[in-house]
């Protein structure tokens, strides 16, 4: 049965994880605007949509007010990985901040439905274990990741109050470790940083002793876990987790993509950075029950896809050293 037609913003969508959702909000009939300052979005991205009547590019940073009319909002503008979000501090938390409070002056000016994507950098280094809604975090609010940490935070905060205060329909999602195709070659984090070193046979850097815990859930399972949520009966605005609540050590991973990729690298260890959690991982048991979801892609099957999209990006930039073969599926 072929869904109403709504009219779809998504900022950051030409980033790893809008240019996934605005393909499958094409795919679901909706007409989508796409809206990205392409800081960390890459207009490769979102390349093949950009012939479909459905969908629609702008250029535009978020921390400026936009005057468009939509029936959805999903608000993925801000850069995600260490690297990129520690460039120009200040500027992200303006993009957390100014965003969330432009766009939610857009929902409540045209009543739309307006879905955040929070994180779960929210709960800082945790001292609960898996990290539930219910935990309030223990975040350093003047080390070099606050700017992030803080400013999603604040953005949840800015949320709930224009619920509370302007009856703005909306929608929390703490995202977790993610990973896929589109990822940023260039974005520091441990899924890229892995495969692309392995790609090149280079040393594979294994910050602290390689112990701590990620819990790494495929695009195409967020993805869905956005869709469901905005979906969701009006009275469940979250905040709500999604990620995958299975863990993986940063060695077991490391290890995981010399196999897949054929790889000669070695491992070389690194101080670990300040602040960076040492475990990770999601208590689902909210989006299980409110949301019946729950990631479906084993991590082998989503390495194995995400090896080879940066095996042809590494080989369409003439930056790639082959190593034996990307293994079979």
């Amino acid at each position: 049965m072929r869904t109403v037609t709504k009219r779809v913003l998504v900022t950051g969508g030409a980033g790893f994880l809008g240019s996934h959702l605005c393909e499958r909000l094409v795919a679901q009939g909706h007409d989508v605007l796409c809206v990205d300052n392409y800081f960390t979005g890459r207009k490769d991205n979102i390349a093949d949509l950009l012939s479909e009547p459905l969908f629609e590019a702008m250029r535009h940073d978020v921390t400026h007010p936009l005057f468009v009319e939509v029936d959805e909002i999903y608000n993925l503008a801000c850069p995600a990985s260490p690297i990129h979000y520690q460039f120009d501090p200040v500027q992200t938390t303006k993009t957390s901040v100014i965003g969330a409070i432009n766009m939610l002056g857009l929902a409540k000016r045209v009543k739309a439905k307006i879905l955040q994507a929070s994180t779960s950098e929210v709960y800082g280094d945790p001292t609960m274990h898996p990290q539930s809604e219910s935990y309030r975090g223990n975040v350093n609010p003047i080390g070099p990741r606050a700017c992030y940490d803080e400013g999603k935070r604040c953005a949840e905060t800015l949320f709930f109050d224009y619920h509370r205060q302007h009856k703005v329909a909306i929608r929390v999602v703490r995202i977790f470790n993610t990973y896929g195709p589109r990822m940023h070659p260039n974005d520091g984090r441990v899924v890229s940083n892995f495969i692309v070193q392995a790609l090149k046979n280079e040393p594979i850097t294994l910050y602290g002793d390689g112990s701590q815990t990620r819990a790494f859930c495929y695009v195409d399972d967020l993805i869905e876990g956005f869709l469901r949520m905005m979906g969701a009966p009006d009275e469940a605005i979250g905040p709500v987790n999604l990620g995958n609540p299975v863990e993986t050590s940063v060695a077991e991973l490391a290890g995981l993509v010399i196999e897949l990729t054929g790889s000669r690298s070695k491992l070389v260890r690194r101080p670990l950075p300040v602040d960076d959690p040492i475990q990770r991982c999601p208590d689902i048991s909210q989006a299980e029950q409110l949301l019946k979801w729950q990631p479906k892609t084993p991590l082998r099957a989503g390495l194995k896809r995400t090896i080879e999209y940066f095996d042809g990006l590494l080989t369409q930039l003439g930056d790639i050293h082959k190593p034996a073969a990307v293994a079979a599926e």
